[in-house]
């Protein structure tokens, strides 16, 4: 008998690192019935494939075993996740806070106290709270790294940190021995606070970006109201939780509301944004027998429909879903840094003991006294400080320019993804085009002058976005609309009523008008048909007599668009445009924009799987989108760049967002990203420099030749200006021009 397969996903409890990922990730899979396991450092969540026959208690158990765990017990496993979140953001915030001030204090100390008796004493008191209690975490993860023969950052901070209080103790305990030997008594307490300190706010920075994605979801979820206006068999509403209401269900939907479920009009009429779920802008006409989904917008009318599906089976739902899913796998970018550290720290260790050793072997018991000296001079030379800062610095002084150029970055990831994109997906509707109705043309075939007020007076009673664009558009001359006696909508053609001043008049589509009257349109369509062509819509504005006016309505492009899309094509970036726009529109707006691939009539799932379909052909994709639509999307990509002015779904869902909505940032970003990366190359490349000249000094190389040797307090200084060095660097990323 085969066993079915289930797919879940569950909170990680433990990490620290992406080092701690890799490890969850290896026990998950090695443990029987596990088909996949991919795990998300930044979600601190594990997506599970596995046997109906593997009990989930049985993989906790197995991580519990190497001190991580996995939260099984949640109902509700995304609030779970935000309020672990939320936790260890608050626990790195206060170990930063709290941590600055007892470094502040001890420094004080050191600088105007520095000869009193009992100064070296009170710093060690000082010193020890900030180790054992806001330091606790980096000991902890160091531990559970060594178990399994790792190291890490922590590895790092643990050992530099944990030696240099032990060394000053000493020193502050029996001086003498030092002193009696010829040599200074050095305390080191302030580095070793000053490194959880930094340390920990760079961890409080990264918990702080990396929540951001998971609130994609929340917002996702929010477009499901909780409460449900149902219809009871005698016609009372009455308000129900969403999980109350089953298939077959009638319930009442308001002007404003979100759909909750998907289902079916069965009275009233009223116009929906489904922009979220086709991309189209131009909201759509619901009447009795329509089919309408989960997280649209009714606009105009109350109307009541009939559940068609559980909750848990909408196409929102579906969307929730698969935006999840794809945040929830592993990222291809690995923590460099990490990689590096976990070869870094063995070597200092081995070059620390080998110091040691020579030294002791060397000159016997004054050799002991010298290779402790330098020993601990190597572990505080090669602080982990500099490693540490060289991405850190770099990231958070490219966010702050990219925010002065508009362009709000909202993880590291990103940056270092960007100038590695190949390819760029361009969703139309509020990304090339501004994504609302607009007045492109008039054409008026009598005096206007006469007729512009009762064409304002008309359009004024209509609540359709054509209706209103043309109202704005009217509204520019100031003008007033004239009396009427009666109006009457014509639903899906148009407009009419009669003046009491000036009689019948009328607009809407070509069938309205020759519905209404017996004007010719013969002469006017060949013009009609290239505006449609381009994706615009045509009305006609006439009385019983005679046509007064053709109108012309679209969805004009951005300003910057074509600019943006020859600046991208000239760094090399393969370009296509997906639109849930008719074949014809969006064919008529790639060849304008000189853009030779493009998809219409795109459903968000489609999307999604397009995305998937370019990345598994090696490509590194890129989506720019705007709505709710191109959430899914905007979470599978490689990189999400979301329009400022469009969802805040999409805002969320996406790793950069352009504030201003022009595209031109979009280049600028890449720029950025370059200019950012090539910072934090240069940074480790100069922090590992000073390991490989400092190591070799502080461990006495030079002491054959001239007697030199590294005093640990010179260490610690070097150290300081290497960080100092790093920062430096950093900001010059703050003159470069975009």
């Amino acid at each position: 008998m085969q066993n079915n397969k289930r797919k879940e996903i569950y909170p990680v409890k433990g990490m620290s690192c992406a080092a701690c990922a890799s490890s969850v990730q290896r026990i998950l899979q090695n443990q029987e019935g596990v088909e996949l396991a991919e795990v998300n450092f930044t979600a601190h969540q594990v997506k599970l494939q596995f046997d109906d026959s593997t009990e989930p208690s049985k993989l906790k158990v197995a991580l519990q075993s190497v001190g991580y765990d996995l939260d099984l017990e949640a109902e509700d496993r995304r609030e779970a996740r935000k309020k672990q979140r939320m936790e260890r953001y608050d626990t790195r915030r206060k170990a930063s806070i709290w941590s600055a001030v007892f470094a502040i204090a001890i420094f004080t100390l050191g600088m105007f106290y520095s000869e009193w008796l009992y100064t070296p004493f009170l710093s060690a008191a000082l010193c020890l709270p900030v180790l054992l209690i806001w330091g606790k975490p980096f000991y902890s993860q160091a531990w559970k790294q060594a178990k399994h023969g790792q190291a890490n950052m922590d590895t790092l901070v643990a050992l530099s940190t944990g030696i240099a209080f032990l060394f000053s103790l000493f020193n502050t305990l029996y001086p003498a021995f030092w002193l009696s030997r010829g040599l200074e008594a050095h305390i080191y307490y302030e580095a070793a606070v000053m490194i959880i300190t930094f340390v920990s706010i760079g961890k409080a920075i990264e918990e702080r970006a990396n929540g951001a994605s998971s609130q994609a979801l929340e917002q996702l979820i929010n477009l499901q109201p909780s409460i449900i206006h149902f219809l009871d068999p005698s016609g009372q509403i009455q308000d129900r939780p969403l999980e109350e209401i089953k298939i077959g269900d009638e319930i009442r939907v308001n002007p404003g509301e979100s759909i909750p479920l998907d289902g079916m009009v069965i009275s009233g009429k009223s116009y929906v944004d489904e922009s979220m779920l086709s991309g189209e802008s131009m909201p759509l006409s619901k009447a009795k027998g329509d089919r309408v989904f989960a997280g649209t917008i009714n606009q105009s009318s109350s109307f009541t429909m009939q559940c068609l599906k559980d909750p848990a089976d909408s196409v929102l739902s579906q969307i929730i879903r698969l935006v999840e899913e794809a945040q929830a796998s592993k990222p291809p970018i690995q923590d460099l840094v990490n990689r590096i550290a976990g070869i870094f720290v063995p070597v200092v260790l081995l070059l620390a003991l080998l110091t040691f050793g020579v030294w002791t072997i060397a000159d016997g018991f004054e050799g002991l006294a010298y290779g402790l000296y330098t020993a601990m001079a190597v572990l505080v030379i090669a602080c982990p400080c500099a490693l540490g800062l060289a991405t850190p610095t770099a990231i958070m002084v490219g966010i702050g320019k990219g925010a002065a150029n508009n362009i709000l970055i909202r993880d590291s990831e990103s940056l270092e993804l960007a100038p590695k994109v190949n390819f760029l997906i361009l969703d139309k509707t509020g990304t090339l085009s501004q994504g609302k109705a607009k007045v492109l043309d008039i054409q008026w075939f009598v005096d206007k002058d006469s007729y512009r007020s009762a064409l304002l007076a008309l359009q004024s009673q209509s609540q359709h976005p054509l209706a209103l664009a043309i109202v704005r558009h009217l509204k520019e001359s100031k003008l007033k609309a004239s009396q009427q006696e009666s109006i009457e909508l014509i639903e899906g053609q148009g407009v009419r009523m009669k003046s009491a001043t000036k009689g019948f008049y009328a607009c809407g589509n070509e069938r309205f008008v020759r519905a209404s009257s017996a004007i010719e349109l013969d002469d006017h369509q060949a013009k009609a048909l290239k505006w449609e062509q381009q994706g615009a819509t045509v009305l006609y504005f006439f009385n019983e007599k005679e046509l007064i006016a053709q109108i012309v309505l679209g969805d004009p492009l951005k300003e910057g668009s074509a600019e943006a899309i020859k600046t991208l094509q000239g760094m090399g970036v393969e370009l296509m445009i997906l639109s849930g726009d008719k074949k014809e529109t969006t064919a008529y707006w790639a060849k304008e924009l000189g853009i030779e691939n493009f998809r219409a009539e795109v459903s968000p799932q489609e999307k999604g799987a397009l995305v998937r379909e370019f990345q598994n052909q090696g490509k590194v994709v890129a989506m720019v989108g705007d709505g709710i639509n191109d959430s899914e999307a905007l979470a599978q990509a490689d990189l999400s760049i979301a329009m400022g002015h469009g969802s805040s779904i999409a805002i969320e869902a996406a790793k950069i967002t352009l504030l201003s909505s022009d595209l031109r940032s979009i280049p600028k970003a890449i720029k950025l990203s370059m200019f950012t990366v090539r910072g934090i190359r240069q940074n480790l490349f100069w922090a590992f420099i000073y390991n490989l000249i400092g190591i070799p000094i502080a461990a006495g190389i030079l002491y054959p030749i001239n007697g030199f040797l590294l005093d640990p307090m010179l260490a610690a200084a070097a150290m300081a200006l290497s960080s100092m060095s790093v920062v430096l660097n950093s900001l010059r990323l703050k003159g470069k021009t975009l």
